[in-house]
């Protein structure tokens, strides 16, 4: 299965953004206010939201075409840089003059312990002649896709309309189409093949509880019925991962060894499991396969990626 991920294509349709990270050391209080004092010491950027799922599909081999929303700004011209860096293509993305793009900034210790986050976003809905254009490249770009990815943040660009569009041109196509999912839009995916809600979001979808087993399996019926889709992979951080398919359910045990930081985790989650599935992967090997990735990605600091070595010890 490993060695059929290379080379298949994932459209992803998301919400882009920039994680940029500030760090320096702490040694004293500010004398202003109850408040730490980072000492600069360096700064980074990383791909984050739909284009660190991007990113995590690449890293194991895999092509990706992302459509996602930009402002008109620096930060769009620093994520298209390193789109194009990492071989992923940004023909999908559209400029939206209106809004900033999505930056969020993080003060983290030099022992990786974040102090602030400032978030740099418009989380209204793309709406008119940019949603326009966001559907006719999802349309044309989803031709030549081997499966489709929804990675919904609330920033702006999965619309209704866009998310319907997404689920109809792989419906249309007899692709797999995997969105991970927000709350508010949850009538935005009937008809998707995987829908990956956290237990936190399968809880405030289907008002149950989802701490043993069998409560995650009640809510991953209950979460399919409410949201239209084929099947549920509920992810439950350290209890691992429940999920709900055709044939129906299996729990998959955590696999983290080591955890540095979840950020991202869900990123990896999502991709891996579409990129197996790409290649021809049953729905429960997909899931094994991305309930390994996330052990080892979670003991990496920031939105991180695994790679197919990696996957293979």
């Amino acid at each position: 299965m490993l060695a059929r991920l290379s080379g298949r294509t994932v459209l992803i349709v998301g919400d882009v953004m920039l994680d940029h990270f500030v760090i320096g050391r702490v040694e004293r209080i500010s004398p202003e206010a109850p408040v730490p004092v980072v000492q600069f010491d360096h700064e980074e950027y990383r791909l984050g939201g739909a284009a660190n799922v991007a990113h995590n599909v690449v890293a194991l081999g895999g092509r990706v075409e992302m459509v996602g929303l930009v402002g008109d700004d620096q930060d769009a011209g620093r994520l298209r840089a390193d789109l194009e860096k990492r071989s992923i293509g940004a023909a999908g993305l559209v400029t939206d003059p209106g809004r900033c793009t999505t930056r969020k900034l993080r003060v983290v210790t030099t022992r990786n312990q974040q102090v602030a986050r400032i978030d740099y976003e418009s989380e209204r809905d793309v709406t008119g002649a940019v949603e326009s254009r966001v559907l006719e490249r999802l349309l044309d770009l989803a031709e030549r896709a081997d499966a489709i990815l929804v990675s919904d943040y609330l920033k702006g660009l999965v619309s209704r309309r866009v998310a319907e569009t997404a689920v109809s041109a792989g419906r249309r196509r007899g692709i797999a189409v995997l969105v991970d999912p927000k709350v508010p839009h949850i009538d935005y995916y009937a008809g998707a093949t995987v829908i990956t809600p956290n237990h936190h979001e399968a809880e405030a979808v289907t008002h149950l509880r989802v701490r043993t087993d069998e409560e995650a399996r009640a809510a991953a019926r209950r979460f399919r019925e409410r949201a239209g889709c084929d099947s549920v992979l509920i992810t439950r951080g350290e209890q691992g991962m429940s999920l709900l398919g055709p044939d129906g359910h299996a729990e998959l045990p955590a696999e983290a060894r080591e955890v540095s930081d979840v950020t991202g985790a869900g990123d990896t989650v999502i991709a891996t499991m579409t990129l197996a599935i790409a290649a021809g992967a049953s729905l429960l090997d997909a899931a094994r396969l991305a309930n390994q990735a996330a052990g080892i990605v979670v003991g990496k600091f920031g939105p991180a990626t695994v790679t197919v070595e990696e996957l293979k010890q």
